[in-house]
């Protein structure tokens, strides 16, 4: 019997590890992040896990074509949150790819600016909260770019630029560009203000030097002194370097303004867990700390209130009543999008 009883305890013991590894495996919680390269602050998803118990698996895209080609070759699955930007919001919505939030899991929703709510690309916010927003304008060294010379988009074209000028890696705000330039809305579906657009940035072509993922490095490292960039890569670059003389303007005939909000897509397999996880990024002390260490603006009207007035009052973070008032949010432009791409194609090939 005693026998029996020893070798009963042996096998127990041999086996319990490997069942309590499987059974560690099977409940483990965690939650699949894509994201933006450089659009989350240094060790702030250890401290989600460590007080949550939700590990994260978090991996970076730089544009949001790439986002979309990734999300609609897995039909939906393989993430639990995603960041598009406002236009992806509503493509991604029609073609199934997302699911509906539970504003009942997101306390914190409350603490949102209405007036980045319940737009067009996603009534009531069915789809998507936003994470963060900005803008994109022209940043430059002005120890070495004559401030006085560049109030608008247009002085991009000036030959003094040849060879010069950054770009930042995304086509929407490429042809945003050219499309104020020749008077038309950012959001255009019309096929003769694409062309116009496309053909103006052909002209374009001889001074751009770079199209970056990463501005703000492209910037510090004198890689080009001037380009079309978004708001919190200058303050990213301000900030590494405080000596420096990065400034920051909004185009005269008008910045690009965007959202990137958190979705869920539609197949994701840890639905409760990317809640938890979107909450978290809305609480206002981690929204707070977004803004200080990303340099954009925060959604969460609680967070602002955290943030120091230097920052709070920062022309380069929270646009001036005056600026806002012109604001022309991105939005899907639907089959439009592929001519759009066909003319990105085209401008591609010319670099």
């Amino acid at each position: 019997m005693f026998l029996k009883v020893l070798v009963a305890s042996l096998i127990l013991a041999i086996i319990t590890p490997v069942l309590g590894a499987d059974n560690e495996a099977e409940i483990e919680e965690k939650v699949l992040v894509y994201n933006w390269s450089d659009y989350m602050p240094d060790g702030l998803l250890d401290e989600f896990t460590r007080e949550t118990g939700i590990k994260v698996e978090y991996s970076t895209y730089d544009n949001n074509e790439i986002l979309y080609a990734r999300l609609k070759l897995l039909k939906g699955r393989g993430y639990d949150v995603l960041v598009p930007s406002t236009p992806l919001v509503a493509r991604m919505r029609d073609e199934g790819l997302l699911q509906p939030l539970d504003h009942n899991q997101l306390p914190h929703f409350k603490d949102l600016d209405p007036t980045l709510l319940n737009k067009p690309y996603d009534p009531d916010n069915e789809y998507s909260v936003p994470y963060l927003w900005g803008t994109t304008g022209i940043g430059f060294d002005a120890t070495k770019v004559d401030a006085s010379k560049i109030t608008k988009w247009s002085d991009l074209w000036s030959r003094e630029w040849r060879g010069k000028l950054l770009l930042t890696d995304d086509m929407r705000e490429i042809f945003h560009m050219a499309l104020k330039v020749n008077g038309n809305s950012t959001n255009t579906t019309d096929p003769e203000e694409i062309k116009q657009a496309y053909e103006k940035l052909k002209k374009l072509m001889p001074n751009i030097k770079l199209v970056s993922v990463s501005p703000s490095d492209d910037l510090e490292s004198g890689k080009a002194d001037i380009g079309m960039m978004w708001n919190g890569e200058v303050v990213t670059a301000q900030d590494k370097n405080p000596k420096a003389h990065y400034q920051y303007i909004y185009p005269e005939e008008g910045a690009g303004f965007w959202v990137d909000s958190f979705v869920i897509p539609a197949r994701a397999p840890n639905v409760e867990n990317a809640h938890k996880f979107i909450d978290y990024m809305l609480r206002p002390d981690v929204a707070a700390r977004c803004v200080k260490e990303i340099g954009y603006a925060t959604a969460s009207l609680e967070a602002k209130k955290l943030l120091d007035a230097s920052v709070r009052n920062n022309p380069i973070i929270f646009p001036p009543p005056e600026v806002l008032s012109t604001a022309e949010f991105k939005q899907d432009v639907g089959k439009a999008q592929d001519l759009y791409l066909l003319y990105w194609d085209k401008l591609k090939v010319a670099e």
